[in-house]
């Protein structure tokens, strides 16, 4: 048995695998969502909408104070982004049981593994009592034969 047999075969690597190019553009995209990068470029784009439509184009503004449009935008977005995000968060969910039933199946071998290394040391220990006491025997039997010849 080789040694690579006996070792665990890393899940993330199998999962990816399975996954579709929707599911990998879905995680691509929740994780850019819910970055630092996503929210100062989405604050950028809504103080450039503000400052265009307020000051810029004072004379013909696209989209005039109360910013319905913009209004809008920002629900579609929501509206889109959502799904997109929770069907992230449920392949992480289904990741981290997968993760989860790993470790549960590590810690069942490891106990086994450990109970059976008691059982070896207790027949070693039971064995080892055995052989001492023979050995103590035959001590004993040579000191006595030892005390009649010296006698």
């Amino acid at each position: 048995m080789k040694v690579e047999d006996h070792l665990p075969k890393n899940e993330n690597v199998e999962y990816e695998k399975g996954m579709t190019f929707g599911e990998r553009l879905s995680d691509t995209f929740a994780d850019f969502a819910g970055s630092w990068i996503f929210l100062g470029v989405f604050t950028g784009l809504l103080f450039l909408w503000v400052f265009l439509n307020s000051f810029i184009l004072v004379s013909r503004p696209y989209d005039p104070y109360p910013y319905i449009l913009l209004n809008l935008v920002l629900s579609i977005i929501a509206a889109v982004q959502a799904p997109i995000i929770i069907m992230s968060q449920n392949r992480q969910e289904v990741r981290d049981r997968l993760h989860a039933e790993r470790d549960f199946q590590v810690s069942i071998h490891t106990d086994s593994e450990i109970h059976r290394l008691h059982k070896k040391i207790d027949y070693l220990m039971t064995n080892q009592g055995h052989n001492l006491l023979e050995i103590q025997n035959i001590q004993l039997e040579l000191i006595e034969e030892l005390l009649r010849k010296t006698a």
